[in-house]
């Protein structure tokens, strides 16, 4: 049973054995150091023969292990839990054939005991503080003694060493504690990042499950409208100022059905895939047309900031709906034209809107997409959050600011595979 809770395969337990592989070079070559040093230094006679094969066969079970990790992209609690055995193993060897309990070397039993403690789960825990605990009571009766005649100079020793012991120690601890702390707030907070994603794409789908019904439901309103439109306009007594707005009229019912045609479309079974391929320069410049039909009062120039063929998409929905969101907003700001620009590289694609407005609240630039605003006149204040879902859907990022020469500007940048 103590092993049932320590073979889950986990991506975390990868990076914790790579982390341990790197530190092992480091232990291995102060310890081969510290052997060759130590006969010089305090003048004691060490068995470097037992010692340094020790180390080679440490060493070896180090590099065998380095070049699997390189290999592998999963690992398990096991397979940590291993290594840190072999851990205390090796150094029980080492202080075996170095004084045994007496040696200050024995206390680095200790942070193998740590690293379990905060990266496996606790009946591995459990397995390696036994371990520790049972090697360090076998080295009390079981060790070969150095040779050391003084007494005193013995405990000088003794006591440097503990000193020396108790550094490492405290910097290893502190060390591992900062780090897995830190990466334990990191985690928090991309987990408090996929929460308030996933609200918001329930809050996208529950408006698009709206949507489609809302398309359903005016089909027969505007049918009506348009047919009464189209009555209208038949009138002979009409003036040719009623009868420019009459069919001015039908064309706004026309765009608006349109609109509806869609919207059921598209949440219905249609597949982007089919979807012909295009350049992203006609493309923009289609929807843009689109939204002037819409729009016919508001002004807008487009420009093309790179050379070359223009890179060619397929026309998702949600990028159109997003762009035709930021067009909106930023005719809704100032009644000037509106400043397009569309940027392109060999693996990235920029739209760029610029309005010459107040520019945006200091509130939408804080929380402009991330949730949803108060309904006001021009909207019901879902525009921005639905663009930013959308296009994060993409891939893609969202960036709003205010230029220093005044307006707003907002940025959309797309992966060119996803666009």
């Amino acid at each position: 049973m103590l092993w049932t809770s320590c073979v889950d395969d986990d991506a975390d337990y990868l990076i914790n054995l790579r982390r341990l592989v790197a530190s092992r070079w480091l232990v291995l070559g102060l310890t081969a150091l510290a052997v060759v040093a130590a006969p010089a230094l305090i003048d004691i006679e060490l068995p470097r023969a037992a010692l340094f094969g020790i180390l080679a066969v440490t060493a070896a079970l180090n590099a065998v292990l380095h070049w699997r990790l390189t290999r592998q992209t999963r690992a398990s609690a096991y397979e940590l839990l291993s290594q840190l055995l072999t851990d205390i193993g090796c150094l029980s060897a080492i202080v075996f054939f170095s004084g045994g309990a007496t040696n200050p070397l024995v206390s680095l039993l200790l942070p193998p005991v740590a690293i379990a403690a905060l990266t496996l789960p606790a009946r591995c825990v459990a397995a390696v503080g036994s371990a520790a605990i049972v090697a360090y009571s076998a080295l009390m009766v079981y060790y070969l003694p150095l040779p050391i005649a003084d007494a005193g100079r013995a405990t000088r020793l003794h006591l440097i060493g503990m000193w020396l012991t108790f550094a490492v120690s405290a910097v290893m601890i502190g060390w591992l504690i900062v780090r897995m702390t830190q990466l334990i707030r990191e985690r928090d907070a991309e987990l408090a990042a996929a929460r308030e994603q996933a609200l918001r794409d329930q809050q996208v789908m529950a408006m698009g499950t709206l949507a489609a019904g809302a398309a359903h439901e005016l089909g027969t309103p505007l049918a009506t409208m348009a047919l009464l439109a189209g009555e209208l306009a038949a009138e002979p007594g009409l003036s040719p100022a009623a009868r420019d707005d009459v069919g001015l009229l039908r064309q706004q019912i026309g765009v608006c059905k349109d609109i509806i045609t869609g919207l059921s479309r598209r949440a219905g079974a249609e597949r982007l895939e089919k979807s012909p391929r295009q350049p992203v320069d006609r493309w923009l410049e289609t929807l843009r047309q689109h939204w002037h039909a819409v729009r016919p009062q508001a002004g807008s120039r487009l420009v093309v900031g790179s050379d070359g063929p223009a890179p060619s998409i397929v026309a998702d929905p949600r990028l159109e709906q997003a762009v035709l969101n930021l067009l909106n907003n930023a005719a809704n700001a100032t009644p000037r034209p509106l400043d397009i620009r569309l940027d392109w590289s060999s693996d990235s694609l920029c739209i760029a809107i610029r309005d010459h407005g107040p520019g945006f609240p200091p509130a939408v630039l804080e929380q402009g997409g991330i949730s949803s605003f108060p309904a006001h006149a021009r909207g019901s204040g879902v525009g921005l959050m639905l663009t930013r879902s959308a296009i994060e859907q993409l891939g893609g990022s969202l960036a709003l600011s205010n230029p220093d020469d005044g307006g707003a500007l907002a940025r959309i940048e797309l992966p060119l595979r996803s666009a």
